[in-house]
Formats: C-alpha cells, structure tokens, sequence
C-alpha cells in the first residue's frame, strides 16, 4: 500500500500511541491520572487538559468499549426524569444538551419525537409535561412542543398503528453518535496536552508511608511491559467497574454501584419509514421505549435488567429481545421478529447505590463524587448528556482534593475535534472537519475509495485513517467504534472482517498470524451481536472460525 503524506506531521503526533509511549517520562509527576476512557473519563481528561493540568488517562480496552458506546444515542433532558419529578437533573441536562450541539454540532443534531395518543387525555397529559420540559430549557430550547391531530400524526408516522389513534405530540431532543464523540474527545484532550493510552490496565495503586495514592502500576496488554506512574491525584473513572479499582485501594470497600443491562435492537428502516423518532411513554412494564432513525437504520431500546457481573462484553438476553419486540409490534402496522434483527448490543449503565435496597429503576441516575481516606476521587453514574458537567465537577474536586493549580473549566465553550457546522450528506460528515482529509486518502490511492462492505458505504480510506489517527488497534476498535458497522448490521461487519485485518495490518506493521487471530476473535464476539448464529461469507474468514 502506498505511503501517503496525508496530516503527516509532528502535531498530530499526540494521538498516536506508539509515539506517545516512545515519549514517556517515567520520573514525571503527573497532575492527574484518570483511570477509564469512556464518556465520563474522557471528558475529564479534556476539562482537565484545557486548564493546563498535566494529564495522563489509562483504559484497560478501547476508548467507550463500555457502557459509552452502547447509549440510545439520545442527547436529552430525560422525559422520564421530568415525570419522577427531578427537576434539577433535568435542568441540567437540558443545559448540557445545548451545549453540546454548540460544540460538537457535527455529531449531535436535533431530533423530532412523536408519542402517539391512543387515549382521550393522553396527548394532553404528555404534552403539558412536554411544553414543562421546553420551558424548562430556556434559551437553549430547540423547538416547541405541538399538539398533533390524527392526520398529522400519520404523515410524520405511516408505518403507526392506526387502530384507536387520536393524535400525537410532537417534541424536539437531541441524538448523537456516542463512540464517535468519545473519539473526538480523545482527540481533544491531546490537542490540549493530555497523554491517553488504550489498552493500558491499572493493576495497582501506589501509596507512600501515609498510604496516600501517589500513582498507579499499569500493564501495558499489548507489550506487557509494566509501568509505573507517579500523580497528584488519580480519579477512578471506569462506570461499571468503579469497584474493582475501590477494592484495590481497600479490599473491605462496599460496593458503590448497581449495573442495570439495557439492550438495542436494530432494524431496517423500512419497518417506520420516518425521520421522526417514536417514543413509547408506557410500555407492558412502565418502563419509556425509543424507536428512532440512526445511520439509516431503525434502532430500537431500551431495557432494565438488574445484573450482578461486570462484564465488558455483555450479551442480550432473550426476554429482553421479546420485551422490545412484543412492545414495538403494538405500535406498528409491520411486525418485526428475531429474523428482522440486524444487530442486537447490550451495554451495562453504573448505578448509585441507594441507602436502602430498591430496583434499579428507583436508583438516582446522578452522578457521585466520593474520595477515600487514601485521596482516590472516584466520579460515578450520570448518563452521556451530562458527561462535560460531570467531567468539570471532578476535576474542581480534583484540584482541591491534590492542592493543584486552580483554575476555571474551559469545556462550555470548548469546541471539539472535528467541530464543523458542514453538512454535505456524505456518511463522513460524522468526521466533521476530517472528513475532507479522508477523502484526500483516498484520492491519493483509489483502492481506498472502495467499499468494504457493498451494502454500506465504509470506504477502505476510513480503516486507514482510524489505523493513523485515531488510535484503533483492533479491528473491532474500527468495525465497532470508529465506525459503527457492528451495531448497524453484525452479519456485514463479520463480512468485512477479513479486509479489515488486510489493511490494518498493513498500516500497523502486523503479521498474516496477527490477521488470523484478529478475525477469529471478532466473528467470535460479533455472533453475540445477533439471535442467531451467522457463517461468514469469506472462505478465508471460514477456515478461521472452523478451526
């Protein structure tokens, strides 16, 4: 594969990993170290960054392998939230969602909702508490709330069930692609002087004579080799698993944390045919149900599943896939069954403990500052939307908490990586401002013009680049996170496997043996991804996964 000179210059060098550990100074005292690369991590690392504290972030997988890349792609308030009356974070959020769309309007967009009214009052009762949720906003509002005859409905949603239907409301939220923000703010925080490192697992604390926390041990899982970090301040910020790290620094720690599983199904378009988003206020167990457009798909979520293991690859179980089909078969004229599910993903949401034992949906969705006796701050709970205040609110804890240098949050008006107002229609506008040097790739070499998969339009230049610049290491990094192939359709990313390792391998240095255990490992986790098992259509990707 040709060379190219594409951004290939010293600045771009603080997002590249193999450089980033060619450059560590293991003397360095750190401000803060942050333990975990989802939304809440990151965020930290680029508050922290922009206020010029020495930053380093370590996360033992990939950047938002978590719970951070398998949200409702929702940036809002929380209708639910307004209905079990807490005001206060949803004022919150409806700030942080404005805030977001200001500064990564590449990512996040407004989106319209509809809740079908089936009963007398019901668009009256939700839509009061809707025009609550818009004035609520304030000048950060998107659109009002209208109330929505019964035509009206059915030209926003054809595919509706029409049986029993008086109207609907319609309301205006947020939506976004979660992993491709997490990226871009990774990316950010290094252009602000942070060091981050994926694939690096925190395996101790270290303490002086006073056991206060003085930095961390770390493994790298690609080399092996073990660090040793010296900090300030470490901040515990690793979502569902916040207690391992709690039980290192002190084995007689009570759990701080209950994971709540939430599955997504995702559907072909063609089962809403609608660019307005569904919401189902009530389903069979109260719980709120989306149906909503996303990358030209029809994603569909979501459940509340108490669990009791933290796993970073949970699975869907089957009466969570019957709960959201035997509820969305209610609300449309077409059926969808387990055969019609391209992809189904599970993510595991982070909890706050109540004082006393209640379900998870009674349990706060606020996040949670503790530091120990040791000075570890652990930040947990919260949701996406929130992800900047919660990041602010850790790092002025920080300061007090290590004596650091004091100075105010920069992240409210803080643009990020790839911010552009641009919109071509392109599937790279999720790039934003990359987008133009993606394609300049692929001019340089046409090969890199050509789809990975026929049936989406991933190009072979977008492996390349998320190889270069954004710190993919794995081919699920890329199938997974940098796009979002795996989550749209399982059976296409399987499909793409195989061409994936070709390339990667080839912009990463990687052996034929690299390849093959590259695609054997992700057909093997992406089967998790669909109700069925699935052959691969690449005899070479078959001989793998036989053997």
């Amino acid at each position: 594969m040709k060379k190219t000179n594409t951004r290939e210059n010293s600045d771009n060098d603080s997002f590249k990993r193999d450089h980033i550990l060619s450059k560590l100074d293991l003397s360095k005292i750190w401000d803060v170290i942050i333990i975990g690369g989802g939304a809440t991590g990151l965020g930290t690392a680029l508050d922290a960054s922009s206020r010029g504290l020495k930053t380093l972030l370590l996360e033992q997988a990939d950047f938002a392998n978590g719970t951070s890349s398998r949200s409702t792609k929702l940036v809002h308030g929380g209708v639910r939230y307004l209905a079990q009356g807490n005001l206060g974070l949803v004022m919150d959020a409806l700030k942080e969602r404005g805030l977001m769309i200001k500064n990564a309007p590449h990512l996040v967009k407004m989106l319209p909702f509809i809740i079908p009214s089936y009963k007398a009052w019901d668009k009256y009762y939700y839509g009061i508490g809707l025009k609550i949720y818009d004035w609520m906003a304030k000048s950060l509002r998107f659109q009002k709330t209208k109330f929505l005859n019964r035509e009206e409905t059915l030209s926003h949603l054809p595919n509706i069930n029409k049986k029993n239907l008086n109207g609907g409301v319609l309301y205006f939220d947020g939506q976004f692609d979660d992993t491709r923000l997490a990226i871009n703010l990774a990316q950010s925080a290094a252009e602000q002087g942070a060091n981050l490192l994926n694939y690096f697992e925190v395996t101790e604390l270290s303490k002086d004579e006073n056991k206060k926390i003085t930095g961390v041990k770390a493994k790298d899982i690609e080399s092996g080799n073990v660090y040793n970090f010296k900090s300030k301040v470490v901040i515990n910020a690793t979502g569902v698993f916040v207690d391992n790290i709690l039980k290192m620094n002190d084995s007689s720690k009570i759990p701080l944390v209950k994971a709540s599983q939430g599955i997504h199904l995702v559907l072909d378009k063609s089962f809403m045919k609608s660019d307005h988003a569904l919401m189902i206020p009530s389903t069979s167990d109260g719980r709120v149900l989306f149906a909503l457009p996303w990358h030209d798909h029809l994603l569909v979520g979501t459940t509340d599943t108490p669990v009791e293991q933290h796993l970073l690859e949970p699975s869907a179980l089957d009466s969570e896939i019957d709960f959201i089909l035997n509820n969305l078969e209610e609300y449309l004229t077409r059926k969808p069954s387990k055969k019609d599910i391209l992809s189904v993903f599970a993510g595991l949401r982070p909890l706050v403990q109540p004082n006393k034992d209640k379900g998870t949906k009674e349990i706060s969705r606020d996040h949670k500052l503790t530091v120990s006796r040791s000075n570890l701050i652990t930040i947990t709970g919260g949701k996406w939307t929130t992800y900047r205040k919660m990041a602010e609110d850790t790092v002025d804890f920080a300061i007090e908490t290590g004596n650091l240098k004091k100075s105010p949050s920069k992240t409210d008006h803080l643009k990020i990586h790839g911010a552009t107002q641009k919109v071509t229609g392109n599937h790279l506008d999720i790039y934003g401002s990359d987008a133009d040097l993606i394609m300049k790739l692929a001019e340089e070499e046409p090969k890199l013009k050509e789809r990975l998969n026929p049936e989406f339009p991933v190009l072979k230049a977008e492996v390349v680049w998320a190889a270069k610049y954004e710190m993919a290491r794995t081919i699920e990094d890329f199938l997974a996170r940098r796009t979002r192939l795996l989550f749209l359709d399982a059976r296409a990313a399987i499909d793409a496997a195989e061409e994936t390792a070709i390339i990667m391998a080839d912009v990463l240095g990687k052996d034929s043996s690299w390849q093959n255990h590259q695609i054997k490992n992700f057909i093997k986790m992406a089967q998790n991804y669909l109700p069925e098992p699935y052959n691969p259509v690449n005899r070479k990707s078959q001989e793998i996964e036989t053997k």
